[in-house]
C-alpha cells in the first residue's frame, strides 16, 4: 500500500489507534468533519495522535497512528460514525496547514529487529500476565472481546479462549499492540507502546505497565 506524506491530523486526549486495530469514532467538530470530507473525496486516510500529556495547547504528541476509514456514514444532524483501521504508526513531521484543521508531514515507522530468544520470552511473560489480569475482571464484556473472537464475541467468554486468541497473534510487535490497546487503561502507557519501534523494548515497557495492573488489581499496589 503507498502511504502518502502528508495527512490530516485528528488529535485526541486518550485515544490510540494501533497497525491492525479497528477503531469506532464519532466525528462532530466542524473541522474534522471537513477532515473527514476530504479524507473520502481522497485516499480516505488520516492521523489519530494523542495530545501531549500536561500541554495547555493543542499540540501531537510527535508518533501517531495512521489510519484508513472501512466504513463512514453520516447522520442527519451533520455528525458521522466511522470505522477507522490502523496500517501504520508514523512520526509527524512540521504541521503544513493549521486550519480548518492540521495536516502534517509523515513518516512511516518500520519495526526495528530484536533477539528472537528474548522476545519469546517476553511473549510468554506477556501472556501469563494477561491471564492473570483477565482473571481478575469477573465478566469481560464484549466490547474487549471483540478484537479478538470477532463476531463470536459476547459476554461471559472465558479468559482461556482470550488467550488463546492471543496465541494466534503471530507477530510480537503486533501482540504487543493488541494487549496494549485492550488491556492498558493509561494513556501515557499506550502511548509509550506505540511509539518504541524496537519490538524487545515494546514488550519489555508492556511486562512492567502489566506488572503494575496486576499488583493493582489484585489489591498489591504498583511497583
Amino acid at each position: 500500500m503507498d502511504l502518502p506524506d502528508r495527512a490530516g491530523v485528528m488529535i485526541l486526549g486518550s485515544c490510540h489507534l494501533f497497525p491492525g486495530s479497528v477503531l469506532p469514532l464519532r466525528i462532530f467538530e466542524p473541522r474534522y468533519r471537513r477532515m473527514l470530507e476530504d479524507a473520502l473525496e481522497g485516499n480516505r486516510m488520516f492521523c489519530l495522535a494523542m495530545n501531549q500529556p500536561g500541554s495547555s495547547r493543542e499540540r501531537p504528541c510527535e508518533v501517531a497512528g495512521l489510519g484508513m476509514i472501512r466504513v463512514s456514514h453520516q447522520n442527519p444532524d451533520g455528525t458521522s460514525n466511522l470505522v477507522l483501521q490502523g496500517i501504520s504508526r508514523v512520526r509527524l513531521g512540521k504541521a503544513v496547514k493549521y486550519r480548518p484543521y492540521r495536516i502534517h508531514g509523515i513518516e512511516p515507522m518500520a519495526p526495528e529487529e530484536a533477539d528472537t530468544v528474548v522476545v519469546d520470552a517476553l511473549v510468554e511473560r506477556t501472556l501469563d500476565l494477561v491471564d492473570a489480569r483477565l482473571r481478575l475482571v469477573p465478566t469481560l464484556p464484549a466490547s474487549f472481546l471483540a478484537p479478538l473472537l470477532g463476531a463470536n464475541a459476547k459476554s461471559g467468554v472465558k479468559v482461556v479462549d482470550c488467550l488463546a486468541a492471543l496465541r494466534k497473534v503471530g507477530d510480537p510487535g503486533a501482540l504487543a499492540d493488541v494487549v496494549a490497546s485492550l488491556v492498558l487503561p493509561d494513556p501515557v502507557m499506550r502511548q509509550i507502546i506505540l511509539q518504541t519501534l524496537r519490538v524487545e523494548d515494546r514488550l519489555r515497557h508492556l511486562v512492567h505497565f502489566l506488572t503494575s495492573e496486576v499488583a493493582e488489581a489484585s489489591g498489591g499496589g504498583g511497583e
